[in-house]
Parts: structure tokens; C-alpha cells; sequence
């Protein structure tokens, strides 16, 4: 039996066009700057997103703690949404590498205000820890893959910079962001001071994600990958797959969306009436709130060769991305309707 594999948009195997890639890439030494595969990731980063520079690490995490390392103040917080991947997903990253605590707000389906945010910066005061930095994610992983708009990065950025502190955009899934409102990357972008991006989450790539910024930020950032275990040799590699993601398979996610929402659809058909939100199905994310009976219907639908996940406690997740089609996807509904209707 086939398995249709729900947990995450990291699943996804590389396409030929990036194993064909990573065969015959050209590379060097990335920690001299001499890998040109690496060198022209970083410029097809820098571009999409309209910054200066931008650096290849290994994974997410990597980026986002980069991100705010290159501002970190021992014992300074960080302003970021409650449920944000930050706080939930990085095993405490931001107190062990920048000694610096992390201030969740409630968004609304991740969401932040801008009055919310203002009133959450710190006054000067020596009782009270200063604000770094205010950091967002987009799209909003914890929430179902909700999506931020352009104004709505915009309205935030408007506070930090008249505030005097960086805007650090979690944009490891926006280019979902972008299939979902029509907008490039750099309008999203130009309200960031710096923009992580991943090239496995949705686009296939089997490693790597970018950090951009201006080359006033990205030179410690370099610094701090080689801190943070992330140097890298004949990178080339594994970039090339990366070049290919970036340059091919952004304008396929609308694939993905479109089969999230008919999933979302039918198993809001099964499901008890509210546990199946579809107004967050904005990309490629679907929830079920399965409470007490999460453990029970991830067995039921693993017995059935369907794969999925918990997102918080009883409430399971389902990510399409590339490697699931149409079939797959009624597969995993029926069986979802199965589990929850027998």
C-alpha cells in the first residue's frame, strides 16, 4: 500500500531537474566565498527579495537564530506572535545561542497588530529587559498556514522603524504567502530588515535555507554560521537544488493550495461541525481539532496509509505539497472519513 505522507511540505522528495543539478553543479570552497553555485544561490536569493545580500545555511532554524543573533543583546527580548515557530519549534534556540528571551503576543490566526506591538516595546527602564528586535512569520505554521498581507507586514514595520528596531521576517514559507495574495517577494521584503527563507519547506530541495539583508547585517551573519555549526565546504551541491527551487517550483504552490482547500473541504464533510477550520485554509494547510481523540485518528489513518500530524495538542495537521496529488488527496479524505465516522 502507498502512503500518502500529510505531516509536513519537508517531506517532498527532490525533482529530477534538481537531481540532474546537483549532479553536474560546479563548486568550491563556500567558506572562502569560492563555490559559484553557492555564490549564485545567495544572488537569486538577494534578487527575489530585493535586499543586498543574503547567505546559504543549512536549515531553518539556522536561519532564523542567525537572523537574531546578528541583533541579540544578552538579555534583551525579542516581540513575536505566542504560537510562532520561534517559540514552539526551535528547542529554545533564542536563550541558548543569544541569551535573549522571546515575548509572545496573541495574534489573530498569527497574526499581530501594529497597536499591539507598540504597546509591547520596552521603555527604557533598567527593571525591564530592552527590545531587540520584533520578529513575524509568514506564513503562520502554528495558525494552519495563515497568511500575512503585504499591508499588514507594512503596518508592523511602520512601528519598529519609528521605534528605531529591526522588523526579522520567518519567511520559510513565504513564497506561499506570495501564491496566496499575487505578491512578489520583495514587496513583502522591503518591510524587513532581514528575510530567512527555506528552500525545503514546499519547494522540494532536500537541505538548505537563506538569510537576506544588507551586507551591514550579513557579515557578522557569516560569522555566526560558522559559530553555529552551519560553515560549509563544496556546498554547490546541494545549492544547485536550491537554485532550481527557487527559480522553478514558486509557481507551483498553487498546486498545493488548491488541493489543501478540497481536502479541507471534504473532511470538513466527516468531521463534527467548527473542528475543521476552513477560513485558515489560506495556503497549504488544513487543521482538525481532534481534542482527546487525536492519538485514536492519527492511528486510524496511519492503518490506512495516510500520514499526518499534530500541530498543538488535539489538534491534528495535514500539508499538501508537492509529491501528494488529486488521488492522494481523495485517498486521505476517504480514509479521514473512515476513521472519524466509524
Amino acid at each position: 500500500m502507498s502512503v500518502v505522507d500529510l505531516r509536513s511540505d519537508t517531506v517532498t522528495q527532490p525533482t529530477p531537474q534538481m537531481r540532474a543539478a546537483m549532479a553536474a553543479a560546479e563548486v568550491g570552497d563556500d567558506c572562502y566565498g569560492e563555490d559559484p553555485t553557492v555564490n549564485r544561490l545567495q544572488e537569486l536569493a538577494a534578487g527575489l527579495t530585493g535586499k543586498e545580500a543574503a547567505l546559504y545555511v543549512p536549515t531553518g532554524t539556522m536561519a532564523n537564530q542567525i537572523a537574531l543573533r546578528v541583533f541579540a543583546r544578552p538579555g534583551a527580548e525579542v516581540v513575536c506572535e505566542s504560537d510562532c515557530h520561534l517559540i514552539h519549534h526551535e528547542s529554545g534556540a533564542t536563550a541558548i545561542l543569544s541569551q535573549m528571551q522571546l515575548r509572545g503576543l496573541p495574534g489573530r490566526d498569527g497574526v499581530l497588530a501594529p497597536g499591539q506591538v507598540e504597546e509591547a516595546l520596552r521603555p527604557p527602564d533598567p527593571f525591564q529587559p530592552p527590545t531587540a528586535a520584533v520578529a513575524i512569520e509568514n506564513t503562520h505554521n502554528a495558525a494552519g498556514g495563515t497568511v500575512w498581507t503585504v499591508d499588514e507586514v507594512a503596518a508592523v514595520s511602520d512601528v519598529t522603524r519609528q521605534a528605531g528596531l529591526p522588523l526579522v521576517l520567518d519567511g520559510a514559507r513565504l513564497f506561499n504567502a506570495c501564491a496566496a495574495t499575487g505578491a512578489e517577494p520583495d514587496r513583502y521584503a522591503r518591510h524587513a530588515d532581514v528575510v530567512t527563507l527555506s528552500l525545503y519547506k514546499g519547494l522540494c530541495a532536500p537541505m538548505g535555507s537563506v538569510v537576506c539583508g544588507s551586507r551591514e547585517v550579513l557579515d557578522p551573519a557569516w560569522t555566526y554560521r560558522r559559530i553555529f555549526g552551519g560553515a560549509l565546504r563544496q556546498a554547490g551541491v546541494v545549492a544547485a537544488a536550491g537554485i532550481v527551487a527557487l527559480e522553478r517550483m514558486r509557481d507551483v504552490l498553487h498546486a498545493d493550495h488548491e488541493h489543501a482547500r478540497l481536502l479541507a473541504e471534504r473532511l470538513a464533510e466527516a468531521a463534527p461541525a467548527g473542528t475543521v477550520p476552513l477560513d485558515r485554509v489560506q495556503t497549504n494547510m488544513v487543521l482538525f481539532r481532534a481534542g482527546a481523540d487525536a492519538g485514536r485518528v492519527l492511528a486510524g489513518l496511519r492503518e490506512r496509509g495516510v500520514l499526518a500530524g499534530l500541530i498543538a495538542p488535539g489538534t491534528v495537521r495535514f500539508v499538501t505539497h508537492h509529491d501528494v496529488d488529486r488521488a492522494a488527496v481523495e485517498h486521505a479524505a476517504e480514509a479521514f472519513a473512515e476513521v472519524v465516522g466509524g
